[in-house]
Formats: C-alpha cells, sequence, structure tokens
C-alpha cells in the first residue's frame, strides 16, 4: 500500500475527528473511539498481534462449546461464500478468531492480512474493524475497506453479526472477510443476510446442546425476533431462552431465579402473537389423548411429562377427555 494512500486515508479520519460527525456516525464514533479511547492511528502498519500457542489453546477451549454448536452452520456459510474469496471466521468475545474456513488456494494472502485463527481483531487493538466493532456495539455491520481505521485493513471487506450463548450473552462474532477489490454493495449486503442467518442457527443449535432434554419451543412472534426459542421441562418450568426470546418475553436472568410455567408465558399480554403457541399445544393434548383412548397416564407418558403436568395443562386449555 503507498504512502500517498496511507496519507490520505489518515487525513480523512482526523477530518472526520475534528468534525461533529461522531455525534451522527456510528463509524465515525467508532472512529474516535479508537483515537481518542484507544490511542491509535490510522497510519500505524504494524502487524495485528497474535496470540502465543498456549494462549490460542485457551480461548479455542473456553469457546469450544460454541464451537462445536457452529460446525454445520459455518461449513453451509463457507459453502455459499468460499466460492467468491472470502473467509469465514468464528471469533470469541475478544476477537480473537478461533475457528476458520478459507479455500488452500487463499491461504497466504488471507494469513498475511491477519485473517487467521490466532490474530487479535478487537477494537482496542485493531481499530475499527468488522469483528472488533460488531462485538462492541453488538449488531451485525460491514466494515468496508476505507471504513477501517488503520490504513493497512483498507483492502478488506468484512461483514459479522454477533453470536450470543443459552443465557442471551455475548460470546461471539461471525465475520465473512475479502480483500477482492471488485465487492459490489449489493454482494456485500447478500453476505449479510447469510452471516445474520447463520449466527441465528448456531445459536439455536448451542441452545438445544445446552438443554437436551427440555422440549424446545418456538415463540410465534415478528419477524424481529426470529430465533425466540425457549425450554421447558418436563413439569412446564421454563429452563431457559435464547436472547431474542428473552427480549420479546420481558425476560431477565432473575426471572429464572424462581419457578416460571411455559404456560403463563403463553398467556402473557407482553407476549404478541403466543396465542399461535396455545393453540399448537391444544392441538397436540388433543391427539396424544385420541391415541391414548382417552386414558391420561398413557397420553403424559408418550408426551413426556407427568400425568400432573398433563392434568394442569388440560385444565388450562380447557380439553376434556374423549368418551
Amino acid at each position: 500500500m503507498s504512502g500517498v494512500h496511507t496519507a490520505a486515508h489518515a487525513d480523512r479520519i482526523h477530518d472526520a475527528l475534528q468534525s461533529d460527525k461522531a455525534a451522527r456516525s456510528a463509524l465515525v464514533a467508532s472512529w474516535q473511539r479508537s483515537s481518542h479511547l484507544h490511542n491509535l492511528e490510522p497510519a500505524d502498519r504494524r502487524p495485528p498481534m497474535r496470540l502465543t500457542d498456549a494462549e490460542f489453546r485457551l480461548a479455542r477451549q473456553r469457546l469450544e462449546p460454541l464451537v462445536v454448536a457452529a460446525q454445520a452452520s459455518i461449513d453451509r456459510l463457507y459453502l455459499a461464500v468460499g466460492g467468491v474469496g472470502c473467509c469465514v471466521l468464528l471469533a470469541d468475545k475478544d476477537g480473537v478468531p478461533v475457528e476458520r474456513r478459507g479455500a488452500a488456494a487463499d491461504d497466504q494472502v488471507f494469513r498475511e492480512w491477519g485473517l487467521w485463527t490466532g490474530t487479535v481483531w478487537s477494537e482496542d487493538s485493531e481499530g475499527t474493524n468488522g469483528i472488533g466493532t460488531c462485538l462492541v456495539e453488538q449488531r451485525p455491520l460491514t466494515i468496508d475497506r476505507g471504513q477501517h481505521f488503520f490504513s493497512r485493513n483498507t483492502l478488506l471487506s468484512c461483514t459479522n453479526a454477533p453470536v450470543h450463548d443459552h443465557e442471551g450473552e455475548l460470546v461471539a462474532a461471525l465475520d465473512v472477510s475479502s480483500c477482492r477489490a471488485d465487492l459490489t454493495e449489493g454482494f456485500v449486503n447478500l453476505i449479510s443476510v447469510a452471516v445474520v442467518d447463520a449466527a441465528r442457527r448456531i445459536e439455536a443449535e448451542n441452545f438445544r446442546l445446552h438443554f437436551p432434554h427440555a422440549r424446545i419451543l418456538l415463540a410465534p412472534t415478528d419477524e424481529r425476533a426470529a430465533g425466540a426459542l425457549i425450554a421447558v421441562d418436563r413439569d412446564d418450568l421454563v429452563v431457559g431462552a435464547t436472547r431474542a426470546a428473552r427480549q420479546v418475553l420481558g425476560l431477565t436472568q432473575e426471572s429464572f431465579s424462581k419457578p416460571l410455567l411455559a404456560s403463563d408465558l403463553i398467556r402473557s399480554d407482553n407476549a404478541p402473537g403466543l396465542e399461535a403457541l396455545a393453540e399448537a399445544e391444544r392441538t397436540v393434548l388433543q391427539h396424544a389423548l385420541i391415541r391414548a383412548d382417552g386414558n391420561v397416564s398413557a397420553a403424559a407418558h408418550t408426551l413426556g411429562i407427568s400425568r400432573a403436568t398433563l392434568h394442569r395443562k388440560l385444565a388450562r386449555l380447557a380439553i376434556s377427555r374423549p368418551h
């Protein structure tokens, strides 16, 4: 990268920082954090920091359950974007990629750019960048070429989505990066949709793996709350909820400190659309009773719930046993 380009990029950032744009632009606000909070200089040409092998093993170990849950989704995402010169990275909450997919033919280039496992892409280390800024702002975003803080990163286009664990906590960022100069805005938008979808699938699979013996219910909500899952045990108690479910149902970590009936959530006025869930539950219970010839004990066994729980559900949904 030429010194002229480096200087021009640095001048553009310094001009923006001296204006009042930070109050109106999330990008300039990130540049401001990079400069004022983290004391970084856009013209700095030092390569990205890398963890030692021992540090990387620990980072990978801490995220291992999520990495396991993410395998199929990362593979599917790479199949969608790998053929056009992109790599896929799953980074931990400190901005360190611990899992990667990429074409062998591109490995040398991506390794030189630092798009590799063990490299530190936190905002306090690399300034404004896809992984680090996604983790700070906790939202899907793309940092495209000249939007990066460091001049040395301005050939990269990085699209990210945050990934939350089974308790709704931010634990990772899913990244698709490219150093192609011919990526169009339309294609970047398609990548963004794919990354967000993959992040939701990872969260859902990780949630299911954390509650292997629970029933996983999808709370019918609007499109903005896709991925709103709750885990319910055999006694109809809610034992877990994804971040989307917590948001739409008004749940906090404190909500789980005492028994929480799924039926209470279903009836909640604060849960728009959950009436459909109640209707679906009614249908399942009625079919189980019919197949069991009205025998509540047999129907409860088929459903994998206790007889008392089934009686409670039948009363709540006003279902009478078939004669």
